[in-house]
């Protein structure tokens, strides 16, 4: 009895002496499923949604019927971390892709202006040094311009009075073998001078359109520059007035 008692004894003793590293591998391991745990409560996620009726609700996950309705993530303390908006119908989409297309042409379309304003301001500043300069480029090309104009209208008159000329000759050749032959060359001249006649309108046209074109330059020039303007808009002096249009000769018909 003694002997097992004293087994008992040991027995009872080793016992009690395993326990604390017992224990120990307990607590490792409960800290080791708590470690491996963690993550998963951390990233457990919570969503807000709206249904049908306007009613928000709180769940672990998106019901299918409600993917399309668009939610709130929401971390374990509530802060919303990712938003996803309502799904849209095709008709929805397209229409704000076309928005987005139009709206992206028009800021192309404004920096190219804005480019093409810098490009031509650029070019006056360097081909013109003074508004004289400006004054003396204009009178040129509209001396050029009246030029054609002037012998637009001297070819006029020229066929003017030789269809004058015919006209007196179509009585006496009546009848005669060259009446066919002045009949032709009066609606030959007919024709060139209803042409001369567009030529001169065309030119009046030019002569002022080319006037505004400089006066445009130099008051771009004189605001690039910093110069004051003439007083009431009256040209500088030494610049070269537009040409009064002349008119276009009658028609012949």
């Amino acid at each position: 009895m003694g002997r097992r008692n004293r087994a008992d004894g040991w027995a009872g003793g080793d016992h009690r002496r395993r326990s604390p590293a017992r224990r120990a591998a307990n607590a490792l391991l409960l800290a080791f499923v708590a470690v491996a745990l963690a993550p998963v409560a951390a990233h457990a996620a919570l969503y807000k949604w709206v249904d049908d009726k306007g009613v928000v609700h709180y769940t672990d996950q998106v019901p299918p019927e409600a993917v399309n309705k668009g939610n709130v993530q929401l971390s374990p303390q509530g802060v919303p971390i990712r938003k996803v908006d309502p799904a849209i119908a095709p008709e929805q989409r397209k229409a704000r892709e076309t928005a987005r297309q139009q709206e992206d042409a028009a800021r192309r379309e404004t920096a190219k202006q804005q480019e093409e304003t810098t490009r031509r301001d650029r070019a006056l500043l360097d081909s013109y040094t003074t508004e004289s300069d400006i004054d003396l480029a204009k009178s040129r090309a509209l001396r050029t311009i009246q030029a054609a104009l002037d012998s637009a209208q001297g070819y006029s008159a020229q066929l003017a009075k030789r269809r004058a000329a015919l006209t007196e000759k179509k009585p006496a050749a009546a009848g005669q073998p060259g009446s066919a032959d002045l009949e032709r060359e009066v609606s030959v001249i007919d024709a060139e001078i209803a042409r001369q006649r567009d030529v001169i309108v065309q030119k009046n046209k030019q002569l002022i359109a080319v006037a505004a074109r400089y006066d445009g330059d130099k008051e771009r020039w004189q605001a690039l520059k910093g110069t004051p303007q003439a007083a009431n808009g009256a040209p500088a002096a030494g610049s070269a007035p537009a040409p009064a249009p002349v008119a276009a000769p009658p028609s012949t018909k």
